[in-house]
């Protein structure tokens, strides 16, 4: 392969030459396909059974088919969820040190898929153990700072606010842990290349007006952005960018495999101040800046994410490409669009598959759970056909919804290109700055008279869909458990279906037929948001997982464990 130090066209026309940024996502796309680490065959590795492995495997499916969740964040959800586990539900009935939970953490995460088997060192258990011990050191000065003394004196509600108080954040801490742990377990340098060539060029070329008081807030919320939509980390994550960012050392407690005691200031510092710091980084996640910035990101980590999967496919070609001229390189973009719209359909309808069992697993049974035993309670008529309806109606409402959406047509992808030009070649930067705009704030009158339309719209839905759902014989318990489904598949299909929605730049032309859907769609969509923001706290299933089943299942498997071993190890005495 020729070297992708430096890129020229050799065309006498229109010559191009990449830019630095781009040559460095060359060079390191390069060097991860064709420099592989030899592992060192003599070094320890984690070992588990692979029939215990199986069983594991399985429950975490059947586990995460009633949480939905994206891929993505599969393996630090779990994470999150066996810290809470072992540190919180377990912790009380045993005092296990940082390498215990260190090791419990790794063999459950290679027995439930998320780890290779027989490919994770065994040094990984001291590297992950020594950043367990500065949450667990940083968890006990919180707790002894929050939880007062209590004696007869003291006030039971104040009392209970201080321990719901240290709660919340020892849940918030074991989850800044977990997004730690999928840093170290799952380091990517591509990536990383990308965010910084992306920072580069929105922190130049965005432009933030002087009545808007935020420029000490914009490089970080430039990153956040980045974060939400490049790397689509979740809410956790993005807390973790930003505790990083408020404690510049963070990451260098315990680097040198042991605590100094400026390591043990710096504990003591960030625990005198913990909830000062909650506050700032819940401030930072709702700024009034982020609305603009991602819809500007969205755009340009759609050009990286084309960008980056078209060298992958093959760096020597796509360089030659490039030498020879645009022309060839633009059309290998333009394959790698199709090839994405392809994908994302393909996904799209996996991710319908997967909702579809979450729903009926999780919604569905409920009318079987709830319907009957209510109509029976109220003594209303039953009626078959409401009730086949409210089964099947969820699954079959997001199938259409699936179907009925559209891959990216030509236009977008011609914009997707001029994009790629813009982050890739020199001389064909953006001329015009990204200027942020002051939202302005609507009246008071005319937000009351703009708020009293949606709602009529809403309910003018409303009416419609019980007139129509009467006179097919629903009953009004019927009636209520389908609108419940109308509203949370109707919102939970927009987020089955936001990766196609992701490649789209082209914005959606406004015509009559938009409009009514969204005066009369959009507020039942909106409440299906609501519901299910609300609903996911208390899923009953997630609660009979992590509380009931899991703790038992997983004794269980530590048992098996045991066993096979002790099997293996009689087996090889008899050789």
């Amino acid at each position: 392969m020729v070297s992708p130090n430096l890129i020229r066209r050799k065309e006498a026309d229109e010559p191009v030459e990449i830019n630095s940024n781009t040559k460095k996502l060359f060079q390191v796309i390069y060097s991860e396909q064709n420099v592989k680490e030899e592992p060192d065959q003599d070094a320890p590795v984690i070992r588990v059974s692979q029939l215990i492995s199986r069983l594991a495997f399985v429950y975490e499916k059947v586990r995460n088919a009633v949480d939905y969740e994206e891929d993505h964040l599969l393996r630090k959800n779990a994470i999150a969820r066996i810290l809470h586990r072992q540190v919180v539900i377990e912790g009380f009935l045993k005092d296990a040190s940082s390498e215990a939970l260190s090791h419990h953490l790794l063999v459950e995460l290679i027995r439930g898929g998320y780890l290779p088997n027989n490919k994770v060192p065994e040094t990984k258990i001291l590297e992950v153990a020594l950043l367990l011990e500065k949450y667990i050191s940083l968890k006990n000065k919180i707790s002894a700072k929050l939880v007062p003394s209590l004696n007869i004196h003291s006030d039971i509600v104040e009392a209970k606010d201080h321990l719901n108080e240290k709660n919340s954040l020892v849940r918030w801490l074991l989850n800044m842990a977990a997004c730690e742990i999928e840093e170290i377990l799952a380091p990517n340098k591509t990536k990383q290349v990308i965010v910084s060539n992306m920072f580069d060029i929105l922190s130049s070329d965005i432009v933030l007006p002087k009545e808007l008081p935020y420029e000490d807030d914009l490089e970080i919320q430039i990153y956040l952005s980045i974060g939400r939509k490049f790397l689509k980390f979740d809410k956790e994550m993005l807390s973790f960018v930003l505790f990083k960012y408020y404690n510049d050392s963070w990451l260098e407690i315990g680097h040198n495999d042991k605590f100094s005691a400026d390591d043990e200031k710096n504990i003591q510092k960030i625990a005198a101040n913990i909830k000062e710091l909650n506050d700032k980084i819940e401030a930072q996640l709702v700024h009034p800046l982020a609305k603009q910035l991602d819809k500007i990101v969205r755009r340009y980590s759609l050009y990286f994410n084309v960008l980056l999967e078209t060298v992958e496919s093959d760096p020597a070609k796509v360089y030659a490409e490039i030498q020879k001229g645009e022309k060839g390189f633009l059309n290998l973009v333009r394959k790698t669009c199709e090839r994405k719209y392809g994908k994302a359909k393909s996904r799209l309808w996996r991710a319908a598959m997967r909702s579809i069992i979450y729903i009926f697993l999780t919604k569905s049974i409920f009318v079987f759970l709830i319907e009957v035993p209510a109509i029976h309670w109220f003594k209303e008529p039953l009626n078959p056909i409401s009730l086949a309806i409210n089964v099947a109606f969820p699954a079959v409402l997001l199938f259409f919804i699936v179907l009925m959406t559209q891959k990216p047509q030509k236009n977008n992808t011609d914009m997707i290109v001029e994009g790629i030009k813009e982050i890739s070649f020199i001389g064909r930067e953006k001329k015009q700055p990204l200027i942020l705009r002051l939202q302005r704030k609507r009246g008071f009158w005319a937000s009351a008279i703009f708020n009293l339309i949606y709602s009529a719209s809403f309910l003018f839905s409303l009416y419609i869909i019980i007139k129509g759902l009467s006179f097919i014989g629903f009953n009004w318990v019927s009636i209520t458990i389908f609108l419940f489904f109308l509203a949370f598949v109707s919102f939970f299909s927009i987020i089955v279906s936001r990766g196609v929605k992701d490649l789209m730049i082209i914005e959606r032309q406004e015509n009559l037929g938009t409009f009514i859907i969204d005066l009369f769609y959009m507020p039942i969509i909106l409440v299906g948001r609501w519901l299910s923001n609300n609903m996911s706290r208390v899923n009953i299933f997630i609660f009979i997982f992590d509380f009931i089943i899991e703790a038992p299942f997983k004794i269980l498997v530590e048992v098996a464990e045991d066993w096979t071993k002790y099997v293996r190890e009689r087996r090889d005495n008899m050789e």
